[in-house]
C-alpha cells in the first residue's frame, strides 16, 4: 500500500513538472507569460539591444561610449514602454549594410537609425512607425550653385552603400557619378576639399551635419526634396506583436508629450519645430 501511495506522489510530481515545463515553453521565460520577441525577452531580462548610427548629429551620434540623438531618445522611449530601464539598453552602431543581417541573426532586437521603411526591406524584417518623415536632399558647399538633383548630370555625388538615396541616384539620376563609402561622416571632408559636389541623404541628416561647429557656415542643405523617407523600427519578420506593441508606445508618446519632449532635446535645437507624430500613419505590421 505504502508503495502504491509513493508511485502516486512521483506520478503527480511528475505531472506538475510537465505541466509546468510546458506553461514555460516561451521566449519570456517568466512567470508562466506566453510573451515572446522583443515582448518576452523586455519581461524577462529586463534589457535590449538597439541599433542605432553612431556618426550622425542630432539623431544618432557617438561620443566616446555615449550615444545621443533623436534616434536615441525614441529608442529610450521603446525601451520604457516595454519595461526596460534606459540604463538597460545596449546600444549597438550600425550601418546602412548591416541592419537587415543584425535584426535577422539576433545580434540587435530593434534598429533607430533613420531606417526607410520600404517594399524591399520589409521582405525581410518587420516595421513598427514610421516615427519621422523625411526626404532625400543634397548638401553642397554654400557657394554651389547646384539646386536640385536635376542638376547632377556629370556631377559626383557621395552617399552610403546600401541606402535608399544611394539607390535612387544609381536609378533615378544614372548621369551623376556615384561616390560610397559605409557612413555619410565620411563624404563630408571630400565635400569641404570639392572633390565631390554634393553628398545626398535625408534632409534632416544632412542638416545635423552642416551644423556641426567644424562644418558652421561652410555647407548648405538645397532644400529641395526628391523623395519620402518615413523612419521606422526595425524588428524580427515574425515578431508582429512586438510591431503591435511598439506602436502602441509610439501613440502613448505622441499624447503624452514624450515624443516632443525627445525632439527639442536634440533636432529641436537647430531651431527646427517638433515635426507632428502622424499616428494614422503607423504600419499594420504585416501579417506573420
Amino acid at each position: 500500500m505504502r508503495i502504491k501511495r509513493v508511485a502516486a506522489v512521483a506520478a503527480v510530481a511528475a505531472l506538475s513538472l510537465a505541466m509546468t515545463a510546458c506553461g514555460g515553453d516561451s521566449d519570456s521565460g517568466s512567470g508562466g507569460s506566453s510573451a515572446k520577441g522583443i515582448v518576452g525577452k523586455a519581461q524577462s531580462q529586463k534589457k535590449l539591444v538597439i541599433g542605432v548610427k553612431a556618426d550622425q548629429p542630432g539623431l544618432g551620434l557617438q561620443t566616446g561610449s555615449q550615444y545621443e540623438g533623436f534616434d536615441i531618445e525614441i529608442g529610450k522611449i521603446i525601451a520604457k514602454g516595454l519595461g526596460v530601464d534606459a540604463n538597460n539598453i545596449e546600444w549597438k552602431t550600425t550601418v546602412s549594410n548591416n541592419r537587415e543581417p543584425f535584426i535577422q541573426q539576433g545580434t540587435v532586437d530593434l534598429v533607430v537609425a533613420t531606417y526607410t521603411i520600404n517594399d524591399e526591406r520589409k521582405k525581410k524584417v518587420n516595421f513598427a512607425g514610421p516615427y519621422f518623415i523625411a526626404g532625400q536632399d543634397l548638401l553642397v558647399k554654400a557657394d554651389s550653385t547646384l539646386a536640385g538633383p536635376e542638376g547632377l548630370d556629370g556631377k559626383t555625388v557621395c552617399s552610403v552603400s546600401g541606402s535608399t538615396p544611394a539607390k535612387r541616384i544609381q536609378t533615378d539620376y544614372p548621369k551623376a557619378k556615384l561616390q560610397q563609402f559605409d557612413s555619410y561622416s565620411k563624404c563630408l571632408p571630400l565635400l569641404e576639399k570639392g572633390q565631390v559636389d554634393a553628398v545626398t541623404t535625408d534632409d534632416i541628416i544632412l542638416a545635423g551635419y552642416a551644423a556641426q561647429d567644424q562644418y558652421a557656415g561652410k555647407f548648405k542643405v538645397v532644400g529641395k526634396t526628391f523623395s519620402t523617407e518615413p523612419y521606422g523600427i526595425g524588428l524580427k519578420k515574425d515578431d508582429k506583436d512586438g510591431c503591435e506593441k511598439v506602436n502602441e508606445i509610439l501613440k502613448a508618446a505622441a499624447a503624452d508629450g514624450s515624443y516632443k519632449a525627445a525632439w527639442d532635446a536634440t533636432l529641436g535645437k537647430s531651431g527646427k519645430a517638433a515635426p507632428e507624430l502622424d499616428t494614422t500613419k503607423l504600419t499594420n505590421c504585416g501579417s506573420v
